[in-house]
């Protein structure tokens, strides 16, 4: 294999796909990156098993052929090679090498045979529908916050997307996460090819890159989906991941519908009043007291360790006085998801689930678990 590619593109590629390898292998081929040549240039690949990320980049090509090489050390190569400079990368046909090549520089890398590294079977996908990159993105970045970390209940270690009906009766593409003190749903209008989706839970991790490749909100992404597996391609970019095998719960059960007790608070001041009287929380606890009058709200924390905080904003509340608590760092989270200026609270009581949202907007909302405070 003989190929020449510009520093800057190669470097683009190596850092979407050395993401997806993990820095400790017990399965050495793992580590590396598979490099094949092609029609339309260079190809990259990676993948840990769970997750798979190929891209495509132009690049010269005087013989073809394919090797395996460490992805991070690799990645740091092309990262400290000056800009504007062409890579040259060739493979030897049994010297199990890799001479990568810039001006003065040479380096040789250790290669594994391209014959041994996996390949993630996509099978067949039974939907497949297109949306713009700005609006899968939404969808992901008003839900992943809330994505549990706990591996025992594997099944909310990810994002829940499907497709439901809204209010109105349209069909909506939905995206849902919780850990079971707080949850978030975003919405879309159902891409033409989505409908009869099968509900499926994306890992974590494949969540995360899939915000990181949708960096460019003008890309359409392309969402292909069985009850196995999930591919994003956006652009030269193909990223394929299995799903979590698991039942997500009823989440509807805990949205409240009932909740009469409305406060309408500006989202700025509330979030720095709640990031001020946090500061002596306790790092366990992170426990803040709303205290609700008539158009007054009073945040207050106490801790027997290291003292108490009290702040009252003017709020508009106009129901009897209510007393509840909430972990500030929750609250702070779904705060800076607000996009409008004016948080709106829904509240029942005191052992009950909270609703909040965007007043200016329907598409996403929030459900936060009370504390004993």
């Amino acid at each position: 294999m003989k190929v020449t590619v510009e520093r800057a593109e190669l470097l683009k590629s190596l850092s979407h796909v050395h993401r997806v390898v993990e820095r400790r292998n017990t399965i050495p081929i793992l580590a590396n990156v598979l490099i094949r040549t092609g029609t339309n240039g260079l190809s990259l690949k990676a993948t840990d098993l769970d997750l798979e990320v190929v891209e495509t980049v132009p690049a010269e090509v005087s013989q073809d052929g394919a090797t395996t090489v460490p992805a991070h050390v690799l990645y740091d190569i092309v990262r400290k090679l000056p800009d504007g400079a062409q890579v040259q990368l060739e493979a030897g046909g049994d010297r199990g090498s890799l001479a990568v090549r810039a001006g003065r520089a040479r380096f040789t890398l250790q290669t594994l045979p391209e014959t041994d590294f996996p390949d993630l079977a996509p099978g067949d996908f039974s939907h497949s529908f297109k949306v713009k990159g700005a609006e899968f993105r939404r969808l992901v970045d008003k839900t992943q916050f809330a994505i549990s970390t706990e591996e025992t209940r594997y099944y909310l270690n990810g994002i829940y997307l499907h497709v439901a009906d809204s209010a109105g009766g349209k069909p909506m593409l939905r995206a849902v996460a919780t850990d079971g003190h707080r949850l978030a749903q975003a919405e879309l209008e159902a891409p033409e090819g989505s409908i009869g989706l099968p509900g499926v839970i994306v890992p974590r991790k494949t969540v995360a890159e899939v915000q990181k490749l949708l960096e460019d909100k003008d890309a359409e992404v392309t969402v292909s989906l069985s009850t196995t597996k999930i591919r994003v391609a956006v652009g030269a970019i193909v990223l394929t991941s299995k799903l979590i095998d698991g039942t997500f719960p009823d989440y509807g059960r805990v949205i409240p519908a009932g909740n009469d007790k409305i406060l309408l608070v500006d989202k700025a001041d509330f979030a720095a009043a709640v990031d001020r009287v946090s500061t002596v929380s306790s790092e366990r606890g992170r426990a803040v007291k709303l205290s609700l009058a008539d158009g007054k709200l009073t945040l207050s924390v106490t801790n027997p360790d290291s003292g108490s905080a009290t702040e009252e904003l003017e709020v508009e509340y106009g129901s009897e006085p209510l007393d509840i608590g909430f972990n500030s760092r929750y609250l702070l989270d779904i705060t800076s998801q607000l996009e409008g200026d004016t948080a709106e609270l829904k509240l029942a009581d005191p052992g009950s689930p909270t609703l909040v949202r965007d007043n200016t907007k329907t598409d996403a909302l929030y459900v936060l678990m009370p504390m004993r405070v």
